[in-house]
Formats: structure tokens, C-alpha cells, sequence
């Protein structure tokens, strides 16, 4: 019987020949993501159910990146990133990526792929609801609790339900204004927070074809802000390249069959899409930015695992070059990497960073997710008071980026670029 690429990956990774929607299996796992949030309360799960001096099951599986209260001088992020480092050492963990070191990465979503933790057809567990991300390069990957990171982290097993599929399927001409970011908001805002709650969201079409590997994190990374289970988009020659100019490890690029049968799908013509916001305070509040430009902005956010990738400040410095931001302006490049990128990637004889250092963004941040959630009072770039923020993170929940009395619009890269230079919601083909 004919199985989508969700169902087949589960399907491989459980032993069994065929899985159906709805049911519970046992499956194995290739990769178990956590962070200095939750690999402390992890941490403390596996010791308590496995023993004090036990073993993980694979050293080689567990990734754990600390990234989200970084650069500050509050003692439980510190005491947090203390015990990542100490258990480890215990351990013997190749991928820990600690603070402070070279081999720190900074925001985890962003470095998994980077470091080549990511590879199509692997099922990936992690700490975090924006595990979803790297459904991007063909994986199932979703968020878990500390409780069942645990046990993974003892068993290297889970036993999880099939999700359902539903089909999104994108065509048509993608115009230059439009991005991954424009496509995700259009979608949560045709089927709401809660329309894909337990569902697999499988991503396809010519649009989609014809995204940056990138472009398609971003599409992804949203997918749990529809409910979703995960989020995911079969690997095509782009994703392979990808993967393999990050890892030598094999993979199988698993494909769904043509005659999969899914619960539901939705078409959709991009080349009709608008650029667009999330109003505060959840991200199915969709509105074309053309329709809110009445809206007055404080501040401009460029940062996250959803919107501080290379390829969002390569769009934000396309709006700024030669321009002036009208609000602060604040830069979060996700990984070091992308900090670097900023250094040599250039645009007109210019880089990204004097592209923005002239525009007159504040000055650019450690790589971290900084004020994605807010974070201690002296994170950069948390809102402290009624700021009005247009951002291109993912969540606008009240208090998400510090202040309970700021509101956050989200927006892709283009549009925070082009409101940062005129103080008010723009939509950025007026700048294109």
C-alpha cells in the first residue's frame, strides 16, 4: 500500500513494512537535539530513571547546542549552561557545542544543518517545537518534552503516533517579494494556530521546487505553529547538495509514493501571494502589509531560527543598501557562521555588514536567539516597554519578546527592512 514520505520514514525507522495514520510505534532514533532551556531538566530525567552514572545510549546521536540565554549575567542561565557542559564532559559527548569556545554555533535550529546532524530520511527528536525546521531536507523531525528526551537519551527508542498527512501544495511564479516567510503566514492564516494540530505538513510544488534550502527551513520551522506534528518537503537535488557539502555520512533521500493518500490538501497559486504580517498576538493573524501601513513600528527585529539565516540578511540588505532605518534595528545573525557571512557576502562592492552598519542598524549581536522569547532582562533587543516590534521571528505571543506591553508583528526580512526605513508597517516593493 502506497505511503506518504512521513509514514515511510516512520515506517523504516519503526522496522515495519507499512504504517498507517493513527498508529503507535516504536521507533529509532537518529538524532536527539537539546539546549541549554531544556537539557538541564533532560539531563535530570535520564539520571533519575537510568542511574546517576549511567551511560546515554549513543554519544554519537546527541547533539546539544546551548543557544537561547547565552550572552547574559543571569546565574540560572549561567548554572543551565554549567550543567550541559559538565554532564558533557562526563559523557564524552562529541557534539557539544559549548559557549565561549570555538566550537560555539549559536542558535541550534540553524547549526544542526550546518554541522550535518541533518540528513534526509532520518527521524530527529528534539527539546524545542521548532524541531520542525529540518523537515526541510527530507527528515521527521518534531519537538518532545524533557521526559521523552530522556528516555531517548537512555533508549535511543520512542514510541510515537503516526501523524496524518496533510498536503500544501504551492504553484505558480513566486514573485521576488514574496519569500518562505509569506507562504508560512498565508497558510496559518487560511487554517489557524490549531488546523494542523498532530498532523504532518508536507510542503510541495513548483514554489516550492524553486525555494533555497533555506527558504524552505523557514516554511518548516512554522509548521508547529499550525499544531503541527512536523513539518516536511522531499528531498530534491538541492537538499542532497546540501547535505553533502555538510556531511560524508549516508542517507536515503526517501520520497513518498505517488498514490499516497493524505487527509487533506490545500493549492495554492504564489504568484498571487502579497507580502504580509502576522498582527499581534498569534501568528495565524494574517494581513497583506500593503492593508496595514497606517501601523507606526519602534523597532525592527532581524534575528532567529525562522529569520537570521545568510540568505534573510541577504534580503534585508537588499531594502537598506544605500537607505536609512527610521527605528533601532537589531541584528541577530543565527549561527557563527552566518556572523561571518555577513563579513563576505557582499552586495554592490559592499558587505552585509557595512551595508548595515551605514543604513544605522544597532550594532550586530553574538550569535543566539537573543530576544526570539525574551529572556533575562539584559538579553539584547528584549522589549521593555509598549515597543511596537515588527520582526521576523516566530511567535508574536504576548510577552514573547520580553515586555507583556509590546506588540510583535512577524514579517519575512523584506518587509522588516523596508518598515525599518519608513517607522511604519511597508510592504517592500516599494523598495524593489
Amino acid at each position: 500500500m502506497s505511503m506518504s514520505i512521513t509514514q515511510k520514514i516512520l515506517s523504516h525507522a519503526s522496522g515495519r513494512r507499512h504504517v498507517d495514520d493513527g498508529d503507535n510505534i516504536w521507533v529509532g532514533v537518529d538524532i536527539l537535539l537539546t539546549h541549554d532551556v531544556c537539557g538541564p531538566g533532560t539531563i535530570g530525567v535520564f539520571q533519575r530513571e537510568f542511574g546517576k552514572h549511567a551511560k546515554v545510549w549513543n554519544r554519537k546521536k546527541i547533539v546539544i547546542i546551548p543557544d537561547h540565554y547565552i550572552f547574559t549575567a543571569d546565574e540560572k542561565a549561567r548554572r543551565n549552561v554549567d550543567t550541559l557542559r559538565q554532564f558533557a564532559k562526563e559523557q564524552k559527548l562529541p557534539y557539544y557545542y559549548d559557549v565561549g569556545t570555538p566550537d560555539y554555533k549559536g542558535v541550534c535550529h540553524v547549526a544542526l544543518p550546518q554541522e550535518g546532524h541533518v540528513r534526509p530520511g532520518e527521524v530527529i527528536f528534539g527539546t524545542d517545537s521548532h524541531t520542525c525546521t529540518h523537515g526541510a531536507l527530507g527528515a521527521f523531525a518534531t519537538g518532545i518534552g524533557n521526559t521523552d528526551a530522556g528516555f531517548i537519551m537512555g533508549t535511543g527508542k520512542l514510541l510515537i503516533k503516526v501523524p496524518p498527512t496533510l498536503r500544501f501544495t504551492l504553484n505558480g511564479r513566486k514573485p521576488a517579494y514574496i519569500t518562505g516567510k509569506d507562504i508560512i503566514l498565508r497558510i496559518i492564516g487560511d487554517i489557524g494556530v490549531d488546523g494542523a494540530n498532530y498532523c504532518a505538513m508536507e510542503f510541495r510544488g513548483d514554489a516550492i521546487d524553486g525555494l533555497e534550502v533555506e527558504e524552505r527551513m523557514t516554511i518548516c520551522n512554522m509548521a508547529i505553529e499550525a499544531g503541527g506534528k512536523n513539518g516536511i518537503i522531499e528531498p530534491d537535488g538541492k537538499t542532497i547538495a546540501y547535505v553533502k557539502s555538510r556531511t560524508k555520512k549516508p542517507f536515503d533521500a526517501v520520497r513518498g509514493d505517488a498514490k499516497a493518500r493524505v487527509a487533506r490538501e490545500w493549492r495554492y497559486d504564489v504568484s498571487k501571494f502579497e507580502p504580509c504580517v502576522a498582527e499581534p498576538h498569534l501568528p495565524s493573524n494574517y494581513a497583506t502589509a500593503r492593508k496595514r501601513s497606517h501601523v507606526k513600528v519602534d523597532r525592527a527585529y532581524i534575528g532567529s531560527c525562522t529569520g537570521g539565516k545568510i540568505t534573510d540578511f541577504i534580503m534585508a540588505a537588499k531594502i537598506l543598501k544605500g537607505q536609512k532605518v527610521a527605528v533601532d534595528t537589531f541584528l541577530v545573525p543565527a549561527t557563527a557562521e552566518v556572523a561571518s557571512g555577513l563579513l563576505t557576502e557582499k552586495i554592490g562592492g559592499q558587505t552585509l555588514f557595512e551595508i548595515f552598519v551605514n543604513a544605522g542598524c544597532q550594532e550586530v549581536a553574538m550569535p543566539s536567539c537573543a530576544a526570539c522569547l525574551g529572556g533575562p532582562v539584559d538579553t539584547y533587543g528584549r522589549t521593555k516597554g509598549k515597543e511596537v516590534v515588527i520582526s521576523t521571528t516566530n511567535r508574536n505571543f504576548i510577552g514573547r519578546m520580553g515586555s507583556k506591553d509590546a506588540p510583535v508583528y512577524l514579517a519575512s526580512p523584506l518587509t522588516v527592512a523596508a518598515s525599518a526605513i519608513r517607522g511604519r508597517i511597508t510592504d517592500p516593493r516599494e523598495f524593489m
